[in-house]
């Protein structure tokens, strides 16, 4: 007997409807694969051309797999006005709401899953220890298939960890922090391998520099990542520019996502057009292949299926359903996804942070009097025209950059809620908010760079250096 579909599929976004098409699909290969009766292979089929005749009813077009429909980077800001819609794809965050990008429709848009207290509280059993700060406001707001991770975990199987850093400069700034400081938490809670992709051939291919270039800040960025507080024991960060070339499990499975993705799939999900140059058009398969414990023979002794964890900012997102979609189909797990907000820029949460505006960044080189001045002349305020004004009817904590960067940083959940407590009656002046920021971010980052400073490059050859951590499989 065919699966009735568990909710009204016209309530179905065309993302979330694309997603039950390609579930379906891999449950009819697996019935095949597996030699089920035929009269539960025939339900199954049905089903999927059911399914298949919603998308198409619901979008215009055919179901393609690893093609999304490409309306996937444009979610309303509640407006009727395209203008006024928010952009989101692994180049650009832009959107003309003073909050933010709605983060409840981007949900909805790529079909991902909320982050509840339900999941938090699991978590916070699963591993012994209070969720992070991140899990506790939201900064970690979506998932994918983290349910799965951690049956596996209350089970005992084993997974890893894949995060990574596009190393586009060689300072990185306050936001290339969060995916490090959340990850480094992860890792110390369940105990588990961790690898650290750095996509120095990505920068070479999008931006005007030269390999050697991007290899260079690819190791300057390996410092700060390491300065973090990462166990050499247990992580494995490597420069796709040196890893390719020594990993024949690497490039075998990037051999493999290729096969699988056509140029038309790649287009319709980056958007590249005919006169992007090949590299580009070949580059996801290689941030998808770290997804397969296959790419790393030497920590996973040859082991195919290890689930992996992502954690990432959700506009790297569209690479991990490509990657998600082909998983099944050359024999691996699909990876899960904790997605992540944007870190904003100084000048609001209409954009995220850039490496390459020294203004719209706090950097890990500032030195405490150019934090200082950064925040007190660049962070954009959601205080009132006036003294008087701003007494009488308070700030905005919604808009205000100072006060979104305290919930990034600042650990304490009460002194948290004071502050905007009494910024929010108009107790607190803007500038005395800017200050507690000041004076949050100046030790921290000095911190950061004493440890940094204890980084040689034997210690970067270390975690750089294919080996075996500290885990049996």
């Amino acid at each position: 007997m065919a699966d009735s579909p568990n909710c009204d599929l016209k309530s179905l976004s065309p993302l979330q409807l694309f997603e039950k098409v390609t579930e379906q699909g891999e449950k009819v290969r697996a019935l095949k694969a597996g030699k089920a009766p035929k009269d539960e292979i025939d339900a199954a089929v049905r089903m999927l051309l059911s399914l298949k005749l919603s998308y198409k009813t619901t979008t215009g077009q055919d179901y393609q797999a690893g093609l999304p429909p490409k309306d996937h980077t444009l979610i309303n800001n509640g407006t009727a006005n395209e203008e006024d819609e928010d952009l989101v794809d692994p180049w650009n965050v832009q959107t003309s709401n003073a909050k933010g990008v709605d983060y409840d429709k981007l949900i909805v848009r790529f079909g991902s899953s909320k982050i509840d207290t339900d999941l938090i509280n699991r978590i916070e059993r699963a591993t012994g220890q209070k969720p992070h700060r991140f899990l506790r406001r939201g900064i970690f707001f979506s998932h994918r298939d983290m349910d799965q991770i951690l049956h596996a975990y209350e089970n005992k199987k084993p997974f890893y960890l894949y995060t990574g850093r596009g190393p586009s400069s060689q300072a990185m700034h306050v936001g290339h922090l969060i995916p490090f400081l959340f990850t480094k938490w992860l890792q110390e809670a369940f105990d588990v391998p961790l690898v650290i992709q750095l996509t120095d051939d990505e920068k070479y291919l999008w931006k005007d520099m030269t390999t050697e270039k991007a290899y260079e800040y690819a190791k300057e960025n390996a410092r700060d990542i390491i300065a973090c507080g990462f166990d050499v024991n247990k992580t494995f960060i490597f420069s796709d520019l040196d890893y390719l070339g020594s990993s024949t499990g690497f490039y075998k499975n990037i051999l493999k996502v290729q096969k699988h993705v056509t140029f038309n799939q790649v287009k319709g999900i980056f958007g590249f057009t005919d006169s992007d140059c090949i590299g580009k058009i070949s580059f996801p398969a290689i941030q998808a292949a770290p997804s397969f414990s296959s790419s790393f023979p030497q920590i996973f002794n040859g082991k195919e299926n290890i689930q992996c964890l992502i954690p990432c900012a959700i506009d790297q997102d569209p690479y991990f359903r490509m990657t998600r979609d082909v998983a099944p189909r050359i024999g691996y797990p699909k990876p899960a996804l904790l997605h992540s907000v944007f870190f904003p820029a100084l000048q609001g949460a209409q954009t995220k942070m850039s490496a390459s505006d020294v203004n719209s960044s706090v950097f890990l080189t500032d030195t405490p009097k150019q934090i200082k001045t950064k925040i007190n002349k660049h962070a954009f305020s959601g205080g009132r025209d006036t003294i008087e004004e701003h007494r009488k009817y308070g700030g905005n904590c919604d808009v205000d950059v100072s006060f979104m960067y305290l919930t990034f940083f600042l650990e304490d959940d009460d002194k948290l809620e004071q502050l905007k407590q009494a910024y929010t009656s108009g107790e607190l002046l803007t500038g005395e908010l800017k200050k507690v920021l000041i004076e949050t971010l100046q030790p921290l980052i000095a911190a950061h760079q004493e440890r940094r400073k204890q980084v040689t490059d034997e210690v970067v050859k270390q975690f750089m250096t294919p080996r075996k951590l500290a885990f049996e499989f």
